[in-house]
């Protein structure tokens, strides 16, 4: 990754935070929050499809903040079923970037935890673009997203997902009129289709 990366021990409701900021070479933009999978399925910060947004956030000129889940790695606490993890994201951005221009984005749990910070951070007016990957909205309520972001977002999933149902997803989407973008005959994981998620999100970023 480009620019440099630094270990961080942060600070949020359930104790440590395991997290790592990755900085672009040149003058951020602002701050980039990704979201990783599940907890309790192996997700982490160090997943490959939170790594490529991350990236994508790093060469589109912004910090990016990835942080390890409750009970995950060297973070503290315990899997919280999203409300937990949702304040901890927003406890983070609070306490890392109180008043500059936000990026929020998440993949499958991450994802669903993203759509229920976005509200929060809209109403602030520095969330400027939001990026949602094989969003887990089949196993939890994910929040429908603030009606005028919609032209900020950037909804992607799979064709072939087996994990979340891209039929789940449009369901989700239909009664908010949020397009989809859809990768034919791909997993939830998007094995192999990584460089083309870095571009499409490279490209939503730097619209």
């Amino acid at each position: 990754m480009a620019g440099t990366t630094q270990q961080l021990e942060l600070q949020a409701g359930a104790g440590r935070v395991q997290a790592v900021l990755d900085k672009p070479e040149r003058e951020s933009l602002g701050l980039a929050v990704v979201a990783h999978p599940h907890p309790l399925f192996g997700g982490t910060m160090d997943n490959k499809v939170v790594q490529t947004l991350a990236r994508a956030c790093v060469a589109a000129g912004w910090d990016c903040l990835r942080f390890n889940f409750r009970g995950v790695g060297h973070s503290e606490g315990v899997y919280d079923e999203g409300r937990g993890e949702t304040d901890d994201l927003l406890a983070l951005v609070k306490q890392w970037a109180p008043d500059t221009p936000l990026v929020l984005a998440g993949f499958s749990f991450g994802a669903f935890v993203a759509c229920q910070a976005a509200s929060t951070l809209w109403a602030t007016g520095r969330l400027k673009k939001i990026m949602l990957v094989g969003t887990a909205v089949s196993h939890f309520p994910a929040s429908p997203l603030p009606l005028n972001a919609h032209e900020h977002s950037l909804l992607i999933h799979g064709e072939s997902d087996d994990t979340v149902a891209l039929s789940a997803v449009l369901d989700w989407a239909r009664p908010q009129q949020l397009p989809v973008t859809v990768f034919p005959g791909t997993g939830h994981f998007f094995h192999g289709q990584l460089p083309l998620l870095k571009s499409l999100a490279l490209r939503h970023l730097r619209a």
